[in-house]
């Protein structure tokens, strides 16, 4: 094989709990996991001559990212080249849809997909779970990342369950202007006073298909801190509701919202007001992603 084209997709957390902080400045989650349809796509090409090239072919729309060694992409070419002993060097190139610094794992969704594409185009069968090991080195979302579908992920993320599907549902996705640092929100929560979501009764909801049961407890512990950072975030989560999401919740450390909708018309209706209101580029309609095999 000399050349392949990869999906790498977004994911959102229908519910994020943080159960307490390591002694290495880890947090202990348990989270549920939902890939999305939205992603980004890889175009790797094998070269004869060593090294990595890493490109974009709309890098005027991400400003904000380095197509550089520092990239994940690079990263996980170089660390999956090292693992592997790959003489020959490689050529990728991404055409990016997954708004960066969202909470949607866009950069660890293009790690996990470059480990993946690497393991095919150069032939080396590595498994799902090696992969997975790997991918724990780049960041701990990169694991689920290489999963996709519908998981329990604990630990601190490298601790994969895979779930029954979630009930089908279509996902507005809205981006507020704010940025939102990880760092600050993950150093700022205080496990001791914050409510906890119902981590099982949302796994309960997935494993009986109940869409309102499911939508009732989405839920991020980390929301009400990203919100003193982004008070938008509680102003989408509001208008998405008013405008028929059955439910609402922030992914991941934000500032991404996210209102899930039955209908696919719904979705896009409720989208247009914000397309309609200065979101032109931070507004999308998707649907939950189910991988129709694990690898």
């Amino acid at each position: 094989m000399e050349q392949l084209t990869i999906h790498a997709h977004a994911k959102i957390n229908l519910a994020l709990d943080v159960l307490n902080r390591r002694p290495d400045g880890y947090h202990t989650v348990r989270m549920i996991m939902q890939s999305l349809s939205l992603c980004d796509t890889l175009f790797l090409q094998k070269a004869a001559e060593p090294g990595i090239v890493l490109s974009a072919r709309n890098p005027e729309q991400f400003p904000d990212v380095t197509w550089d060694e520092n990239n994940l992409i690079y990263k996980a070419a170089k660390l999956f080249i090292d693992t592997c002993s790959i003489k020959n060097g490689v050529h990728i190139t991404i055409e990016k849809q997954i708004p960066s610094a969202a909470g949607l794992a866009g950069g660890s969704s293009d790690a996990a997909a470059t480990l993946k594409g690497m393991n095919q185009l150069f032939e080396q069968n590595l498994s799902l779970d090696e992969l997975k090991e790997m991918g724990v080195k780049l960041g701990a979302d990169v694991p689920y990342c290489i999963q996709l579908g519908t998981a329990l992920s604990e630990g601190i993320g490298e601790q994969l369950t895979a779930l029954p599907a979630a009930p089908a549902m279509y996902c507005v996705l809205v981006k507020p202007e704010a940025a939102v640092s990880t760092k600050y929100v993950y150093q700022n929560l205080k496990l001791d006073k914050a409510h906890h979501p119902n981590i099982d009764a949302a796994l309960d909801a997935i494993s009986t298909c109940n869409v309102n049961k499911l939508c009732a407890n989405l839920n991020n512990i980390l929301e009400p801190v990203a919100r003193t950072l982004c008070p938008e975030v509680e102003d989408i989560e509001l208008k998405l509701a008013e405008l028929g999401a059955l439910g609402t919740c922030m992914s991941g450390s934000g500032p991404t919202v996210f209102g899930l909708f039955t209908d696919g018309n719904d979705a896009i209706e409720a989208s247009e007001y914000f397309l309609d209101h200065g979101y032109e580029d931070r507004t999308f309609v998707t649907k939950f992603f189910q991988p129709t095999c694990r690898y």
